[in-house]
């Protein structure tokens, strides 16, 4: 058991995820814990400008409830407790995900890599606000090149990601910081 859920969780795309919460193999709280556990093995200061805090993941995380697996039965009514709109409550039930520091995510700074700039958001941009409705976790904000301008993600106010797969090549991009930790395996998206 603890053999396949490892390999599950390392493999953190949404169709595994799914895969091993609809066996009872993996639950949303083991998500969680393996993600909050990558970031110190992988050492990188420069992937996240704001990580949420894990407590609070872990609480959103119960709150979703039980995970209800989708099923092509949809229209015969057979798709959980909830009828036919259960099938897409959440097709993100669980996902862990990361959202660029120049999209806004209530209560997280976004700063655009530009410390002077940085303010506190009271809400999420639509974008975020979707991706919670759709049931995924926001585990933080990752850096880019200052106001997304840069080509190789080494302009920012916090430490300079490292390339996932070469640490002596640039991050690439302004999007370094949610391409790094797709590329590490922390969260299984990115916004931005």
């Amino acid at each position: 058991w603890r053999m396949e859920q490892r390999k599950l969780t390392q493999l953190f795309d949404i169709q595994s995820l799914h895969d091993g919460y609809a066996r009872g193999v993996i639950h949303v709280a083991d998500v969680i814990e393996m993600v909050y556990a990558r970031l110190p093995d992988i050492d990188d200061p420069g992937i996240f400008l704001h990580l949420a805090d894990k407590a609070d993941v872990l609480r959103q995380g119960l709150q979703l409830g039980d995970y209800r697996p989708r099923s092509g039965s949809c229209g015969s009514g057979e798709c959980g407790s909830g009828g036919e709109e259960d099938c897409d409550n959440y097709p993100l039930w669980g996902i862990p995900c990361a959202v660029k520091d120049n999209i806004d995510v209530a209560g997280m700074p976004t700063s655009a890599g530009c410390a002077s700039f940085s303010y506190i958001p009271t809400e999420d941009a639509t974008c975020v606000q979707l991706l919670r409705n759709a049931g995924c976790l926001v585990i933080g904000k990752t850096n880019l090149d200052q106001f997304a301008t840069g080509l190789v993600g080494i302009r920012s106010t916090g430490p300079c990601p490292r390339n996932a797969v070469d640490p002596r090549l640039v991050p690439g991009g302004s999007s370094s910081g949610s391409a790094v930790a797709v590329a590490t395996g922390i969260v299984s998206f990115s916004l931005g």
